[in-house]
């Protein structure tokens, strides 16, 4: 028994030594960040460790046919004219194209192709049963109606306020969210599920959650994971801001489901505010289209070079 939790334990922290090996971190300017996440940025480049970026999962938001395993309809935002589902689609299409025809050797796989709905948990395990190693999940913004008072009358010489809703098209521009800490145990069980159990063969039986290699395997693809989460996000944000001049509202964290349980660096990409007629316009035609799927794009590129460590 000895011999065998040796084994194990030496073999664990080979895995450990590579993984702090993988997904050098470069540091970016951000536009808006929590401070929360500014330690993801203390990482040193280190040498080649032959890793490569092979699937890339595209998950457009929402779907305008009911889920089959909800039952109800998930329509997302709406514009004047338009609706999140439809543009997401039409945007992921577009992307799942650009990154097999730009990066060679990289499969994109859609988690919805059709309009039919996906839910929260099946669009996660597409993701981890077609082993990613990146996560983009592609939406549209909107702001909520606002409440105001507005004068209806008067009576007895006084004035009659009544509150009523009236749209708000203030929105405009990307947002970026990452994964945020309040789910940090439902990520870490999809990360023992889907990548600690690859490296815990040794034993040939389940997973012990409690087990101390277990628990630092666990926690260094987690602390890997975020950190290439902002980084994604960060070249995305550089990328919207610099090359296209689109108004942005930064890296933000937040708990999504899809997010914390697809095991991979993900990020959740709010592409515009369909809302506001400006970014709907812009949203729903082709050289719009067309610029946010390259910028995504060349973030993508420019990623999977820091992790592959591929010099130019």
């Amino acid at each position: 028994m000895k011999n065998k939790a040796l084994k194990r334990l030496i073999y664990s922290l080979s895995v450990l030594l590579t993984l702090l090996s993988f997904f050098p971190v470069t540091s970016y300017g951000f536009i808006k960040i929590d401070t929360a996440l500014n330690d993801s940025k203390k990482d040193t480049v280190p040498a080649n460790t032959g890793f490569k970026i092979k699937t890339i999962i595209i998950d457009p938001g929402h779907g305008g046919a009911p889920s089959s395993t909800t039952g109800h309809y998930s329509h997302g935002a709406s514009g004047s004219f338009s609706h999140e589902r439809n543009v997401t689609l039409a945007i992921g299409r577009k992307l799942q194209a650009a990154i097999e025809k730009e990066l060679t050797g990289v499969k994109a796989v859609m988690t919805r192709t059709t309009e039919d709905d996906v839910s929260f948990e099946r669009r996660a395990e597409i993701a981890n049963e077609n082993k990613g190693n990146i996560f983009i999940s592609i939406h549209c913004n909107s702001l909520s109606d606002r409440r105001v008072s507005r004068k209806v009358g008067t009576k007895h010489h006084k004035p009659v306020y009544k509150t009523v809703s009236v749209p708000d098209r203030s929105g405009k521009g990307v947002l970026l969210l990452v994964y945020g800490l309040k789910r940090t145990r439902e990520a870490e069980n999809e990360i023992q599920k889907n990548q600690v159990e690859g490296e815990s063969e040794l034993d040939g039986g389940a997973l012990d959650p409690n087990d101390p290699v277990t628990i630092i395997l666990t926690n260094e693809y987690k602390r890997k994971f975020r950190q290439q989460s902002i980084n994604l996000a960060t070249l995305l944000n550089k990328e919207f801001v610099d090359t296209d001049n689109r108004p942005s509202e930064g890296i933000r964290e937040q708990s999504i489901y899809v997010l914390c349980h697809s095991s991979m660096p993900s990020v959740l990409v709010e592409t515009g505010y369909i809302n506001n007629p400006d970014d709907e316009a812009y949203l729903n035609s082709e050289d719009g289209q067309n610029e946010i799927v390259a910028s995504i794009v060349r973030a993508i590129t420019n990623y999977k070079n820091e992790v592959e460590l591929v010099s130019k």
